[in-house]
């Protein structure tokens, strides 16, 4: 059971609480992880120059970083004795969500592992929640691991 984990990582607290996590499970299984990193569009059309274009640079800079991402989780994973490898998904099309179900599909995952911020009411309407859009349309399970609250 769950021998095949697909995470999302992109380097914030939530995804390393997720890595975490999905590191865990993999030790117990005997599971192996696929890290998945998605270039984010949002972030490339920031870079983009008042002609429309997307900066060479920046999104040279998105790709670097991803690979950064990935190559500390792979590290991460590897420390802890679990079988791991890394996929980098570019480009400019498809949401987030799109990317993790696809990748889930065509990887045979059996569980998809992810840190959410745990966003409710107006703030999850108006940013939207790539969890929430996996959670709904996964056809394996989802294991959410939410960001530690602070303490008042």
């Amino acid at each position: 059971m769950y021998q095949r984990i697909l995470v999302p990582v992109d380097g914030s607290e939530t995804s390393q609480r997720g890595l975490q996590e999905a590191i865990a499970l993999a030790r117990l299984t005997g599971g192996q992880l696929r890290l998945l990193h998605v270039v984010d569009e949002l972030s490339a059309a920031m870079g983009m120059s008042g002609q429309g274009m997307v900066s060479a640079d920046m999104f040279q800079l998105l790709r670097e970083g991803g690979e950064q991402v990935l190559a500390a989780g792979l590290a991460e994973a590897q420390a802890q004795s679990v079988s791991a490898d890394t996929l980098l998904i570019e480009g400019f099309s498809g949401r987030l969500c799109d990317h993790v179900l696809t990748q889930a599909q065509h990887w045979d995952a059996q569980v998809i592992v992810l840190g959410s911020h745990g966003r409710r009411g107006v703030g999850r309407l108006v940013l939207g929640s790539d969890a929430e859009q996996i959670i709904r349309t996964a056809q394996v399970p989802v294991l959410v691991v939410r960001t530690a609250t602070p303490a008042p």
